[in-house]
């Protein structure tokens, strides 16, 4: 087969069945191989950035996802995409269609290139940002290739492959290879000695569960670990959801000291913290309160593993937990003050919707198996204190942290799970960036819930800013819920300003069957508590990082001028400021 149709199926056997993009000449050879495959399917997005989203999405439900762009402007539209998946280990692919190969030997100067040809610029642009790249050549396709998707495999992190035109219909040999890994078996048995001592030997252990364990597909062997060690557990933001909220053992999430003493106390004053795929970030830990390093405890990461701040590589994550969970004691532990999981019902009004009436409502619409979306901002502080149904799927993008990531990475996932509810909770300054894909979520026919909160303007950044009227934080607005009629589709979508309106229109989406989109009207500046408690501690803590950095920069400044040693200069040194 050629080198496109070998991508293609190597990508279908990881489960890659739907590729987004956009065409463009020099990826059409690309994009014929996705067609010709009986298995797989071309998804054409709005935009490239888009098309990242999308792939990413899919990634995060299906385990591995692929854009294909074409040379230079695609791939750069792409490419903050490709970073955010980098940030999180979402393994995506990025297959970009470049140039024949007499094009780039010769530097001929074809379009979409700059007038000092460098074929190579996006390929090095795009280094830093994945696991692996590959430019393929007439020598070397098969070879890099497979080097690449080993990668892939393996780190959960996004690669790279560029394909000129001629290259990609270059017959290749499609001689199988397995793209799998084994951990260690050395390493792997003394670091799980370590790690069974260090449990068996703790008075007050906690288990802090996050991202990494979804990733890295190590669900099952997390949850036998945490119900075999009978020790109490908590979660990262990222991390929700990953224990049933009804385990007696389940501590809530950890809020630091915003919200939840309770597993804060905990986390605080373990002896033994067992951090499980933690990914240790302001907003996903909810500051930097903790009094130690996570790693210098035990800390287990997708390919290597923390003992006492040593570090063992070549080891997975579901190995490490399968090998601990068979030879650990039960700490048969007990939590005797157990938190307030969740929010307490509240009453509909007539009156103006906020945030306090919002989200617990939200809380009990959500049902069992439903994926849900947090767009980034004020959204996941909202989302992640609820009490979630088991097997509720909550997604975000806490760390790199990109608005307007959640609306085209909702078709994604619309894609990757056709058959599970899909909802969609956005701003709306965030959902102006991408909500094109709006249209090709009715093209595809695929019906999530939609909200768009509209708070008339970029509500987080008020709060960090000097002032909450700065212009800066002003949008224009929109009739959004007439805007998701503007595609050619079968949509429901309403507004609502009241809790009352709020209600009747949750209830409306479960008789629907199609797309249900409903905009959600409040004051500029409502927002969840977590939020509001959340930004002004970090607020004050970068105004005092920066306050810091000032008086440093200043004794520096002061410490590093020329000293002056003797009377004789000193005089001279005074009367020239006395003339001056």
């Amino acid at each position: 087969m050629n080198t496109a149709e070998y991508l293609v199926k190597k990508l279908e056997e990881l489960g890659i069945n739907d590729f987004f993009g956009l065409p463009g000449d020099y990826n059409f050879n690309i994009l014929y191989a996705v067609e010709k495959n009986p298995n797989t399917h071309w998804i054409g997005c709005t935009n490239e950035l888009n098309a990242g989203y999308a792939a990413d999405g899919y990634a995060r439900m299906r385990g591995y996802g692929a854009v294909i762009t074409t040379y230079g402007v695609g791939e750069l539209s792409a490419i903050n995409a490709i970073a955010g998946s980098n940030a999180e280990n979402v393994p995506v692919i990025s297959i970009v269609g470049v140039p024949a190969t007499k094009t780039i030997e010769n530097k001929t100067m074809v379009h979409h290139n700059f007038q000092d040809v460098n074929y190579y610029a996006c390929y090095e642009a795009h280094k830093p940002l994945t696991a692996a790249c590959a430019y393929l050549t007439r020598d070397n396709a098969k070879i890099e290739i497979d080097r690449v998707l080993k990668t892939f495999v393996k780190e959960k992190k996004p690669v790279y492959i560029a394909i000129p035109l001629d290259i990609a219909l270059m017959e290749i040999s499609d001689k199988e290879v397995s793209y799998d890994w084994s951990s260690d078996e050395e390493v792997l048995k003394l670091v799980t000695n370590k790690i069974v001592a260090k449990i068996n030997n703790s008075k007050n252990p906690v288990i802090l569960g996050d991202l990494l364990v979804k990733r890295f597909d190590a669900r099952i062997e997390y949850k036998e670990f945490v119900e075999k060690t009978r020790i109490p557990v908590t979660n990262f933001l990222m991390g929700t959801n990953l224990i049933d909220m009804d385990y007696d053992l389940y501590l809530g999430g950890y809020y630091a000291n915003f919200a939840n003493p309770i597993a804060g106390k905990y986390v605080q004053e373990t002896d033994c913290l067992i951090a499980v795929g933690p990914v240790y970030t302001d907003l996903n830990a909810f500051g930097f309160h903790l009094p130690y390093k996570i790693n210098n405890h035990i800390a287990i990461y997708g390919t290597y593993t923390y003992v006492d701040g040593q570090r063992f590589n070549n080891v997975k994550m579901s190995d490490v937990l399968d090998s601990v969970t068979k030879l650990v004691d039960s700490k048969n532990m007990t939590i005797s003050d157990k938190p307030q999981i969740g929010y307490e019902h509240k009453e509909a009004s007539p009156k103006a919707l906020t945030s306090e009436y919002i989200y617990p409502r939200l809380q009990e619409f959500i049902k069992e198996n439903d994926i849900v979306l947090a767009e980034t901002g004020i959204v996941p502080q909202g989302i992640a204190p609820m009490k979630l149904p088991s097997n509720v799927e909550l997604q975000t993008q806490t760390l790199w942290g990109s608005i307007g990531w959640a609306t085209p990475a909702t078709l994604g996932v619309c894609m990757a799970k056709p058959n599970s509810r899909v909802i969609l909770v956005t701003g709306e300054g965030s959902h102006q960036l991408t909500a094109m894909e709006i249209g090709n979520m009715l093209r595809r026919g695929v019906k999530p819930v939609i909200i768009v909160l509209n708070n008339k303007g970029y509500t987080v950044e008020r709060v960090l800013s000097n002032s909450p009227d700065d212009c800066f934080n002003d949008i224009m607005q929109m009739n959004y819920s007439k805007f998701a009629r503007v595609f050619e589709g079968d949509v429901w979508s309403t507004k609502v300003t009241t809790a009352d309106d709020f209600d009747k229109a949750l209830k409306v989406t479960q008789i629907m069957n199609k797309m249900c989109y409903i905009e959600v009207c409040t004051e500029a500046m409502d927002m969840p508590k977590l939020t509001e408690s959340l930004i002004t501690s970090l607020r004050k803590n970068k105004t005092a990082e920066i306050q810091n950095d000032i008086e440093e920069n200043s004794k520096n400044n002061y410490n590093n001028q020329p000293k002056l040693t003797n009377t004789f200069e000193t005089v001279v040194h005074k009367g020239l400021q006395e003339v001056e």
